[in-house]
């Protein structure tokens, strides 16, 4: 299902013509989409620091080769993390308006091997390891500690 929803609204990155609607406007309807993984050990979970200054939860931008947004997932977090993870449930979707675009989130509990060292890639500045008490005083998006909380 999540599939066929998420194609409609143009992953495939194929730009569409503009409908003719009489007079009115035409808006482009196709919104991105972003899977993020709730990743942690003894009660600290695995956040990056963003080019924003924001703590967000590891994982990225769906694309037109991802099978699935688990795989997206998998894939994000090979790259972000160099973790190999197990991707479980879902645990929420929410709508995150960031510099006028509207990105539909959806996040997943992940399972990995604790590595001696977390790492991160080029793409955020900083990776660390908080418990929930400690990120809710972050400057993190209230959506993300939503899905940490029901994580646990």
């Amino acid at each position: 299902m999540w599939i066929v929803a998420l194609a409609y609204v143009g992953l495939m990155g194929k730009k569409r013509e503009a409908p003719s609607v009489g007079s009115e406007p035409w808006v482009d309807d196709r919104w991105r989409v972003s899977v993020k993984g709730v990743l942690g050990w003894d009660g600290r979970f695995v956040v990056l620091r963003n080019r924003r200054g924001e703590w967000e939860l590891p994982g990225g931008r769906m694309d037109a080769t991802d099978a699935s947004p688990m795989a997206t997932l998998r894939r994000e977090m090979t790259e972000e993390l160099g973790l190999d993870v197990e991707v479980g449930e879902q645990i929420d979707s929410w709508i995150y308006e960031i510099e006028g675009k509207r990105v539909l989130i959806l996040t997943y509990q992940c399972r990995a091997e604790r590595p001696a060292e977390l790492t991160h890639s080029d793409e955020h500045t900083e990776v660390g390891q908080f418990s929930i008490h400690e990120l809710v005083s972050e400057s993190i998006p209230e959506g993300y500690l939503r899905s940490i909380r029901a994580s646990t």
